[in-house]
């Protein structure tokens, strides 16, 4: 079986690993206070074009999600997000087991809009009833969102625009924030996201680390005791080390960036498979994930071969589904694909 239905079945980049390995034994601080955590910030810091930002290093992207929120929310107050968002589909109620309500906003791409944003805000503050109702304080959005699409560099502002005006917290799940980066047709880059987000997180897990991801945090009045919080909800690692060196291994030769890259053409080679068949998609995307409309006979023979995520049903005989690339994805596995899709 060769498998195209996540991008983090494998283990690591062979880079990583070395980094791992060439450091093992040395003795380091504990809990993010070593050298290689501090390096891995600088280059971050370097990457952003700015100084002036907090990183902390997490093991996962839930993880980092119900951290951050949970340091950033009062307890009356909740997330606005897509409805397709990670919060909201697939953390397990984690931010509410926090105890703050995900307050769900229709998108068929994932994407949120500035003007979206700005009615469903006035629409609670103009409510006479709106002390009996959640408060909406902080905008979750995704790059790419669960379903490819990305964000431009307008859009982006926009949305940031609305938020200071209204006084809501702007904060980016970067899961796959490399692939968006180097997605054909992408206008926005790590500073930009830097000078528009209150705090973005890059995702490492999914994109040649074992484990970790990157939180970032321009607003520095949400960064107040956030490493008390990090601790009390089990996120401090005590071998931070493993996380730092990670990201060193990933940021110091842009290696980051290479990964994404190769994974996004190979992703594109399936994809003009699917376009050559007349097939359509649930969303356009330019990235690691393809999202193809196929017939449920094709995808019954292709699944004899293959493993891909089921995504959703379209109508009696065709559904859609994800095929997904990694940095370690082998170039004859995807010409194989290829070759059965054209055949199917």
């Amino acid at each position: 079986m060769i498998r195209f239905d996540c991008d983090y079945s494998e283990g690591a980049h062979p880079r990583v690993l070395a980094k791992l390995i060439e450091t093992n034994l040395e003795q380091t601080e504990g809990y993010g206070l070593d050298r290689y955590c501090k390096r891995a910030a600088e280059l971050i810091r370097e990457k952003c074009g700015r100084q002036d930002l907090d990183v902390h290093f997490f093991v996962g992207g839930t993880q980092t999600n119900l951290t951050f929120l949970s340091a950033v929310l009062r307890p009356h107050q909740g997330a606005l997000a897509a409805e397709t968002g990670h919060i909201n589909t697939h953390e397990s109620g984690a931010i509410e087991a926090t105890g703050h309500k995900v307050l769900a906003l229709r998108s068929p791409d994932g994407k949120l809009k500035a003007e979206q944003v700005r009615a469903a805000y006035d629409g609670h503050v103009h409510d006479e009833t709106h002390e009996h109702m959640v408060q909406p304080k902080l905008v979750y959005i995704s790059n790419p969102t669960e379903n490819g699409a990305i964000y431009t560099k307008a859009e982006l502002i926009s949305l940031s625009e609305v938020c200071r005006e209204k006084g809501l917290i702007l904060y980016l799940d970067g899961a796959r924030l490399g692939y968006a980066l180097c997605a054909e047709g992408n206008d926005l880059d790590l500073p930009t996201l830097s000078r528009v987000c209150d705090a973005f997180y890059i995702g490492g897990t999914k994109a040649g680390a074992l484990f970790g991801e990157a939180l970032v945090i321009r607003n520095r009045t949400l960064g107040a005791d956030f490493r008390y919080i990090l601790k009390q909800r089990g996120a401090m690692l005590a071998k931070g080390r493993l996380l730092g060196l990670q990201f060193v291994a990933l940021f110091e030769d842009d290696l980051y960036f290479d990964i994404a890259r190769r994974a996004n053409r190979l992703a594109a080679q399936i994809k003009d498979a699917c376009i050559r068949k007349g097939y359509g998609f649930l969303t356009p995307s330019t990235t690691n994930q393809q999202f193809p409309i196929m017939p449920d006979d094709v995808l019954r023979k292709l699944a004899e071969k293959y493993a891909y995520s089921y995504w959703q049903r379209i109508d009696g005989s065709h559904s859609a589904v994800r095929f997904c690339t990694s940095f370690a994805t082998d170039e004859d596995a995807v010409r194989r694909l290829v070759s059965d899709i054209e055949r199917a």
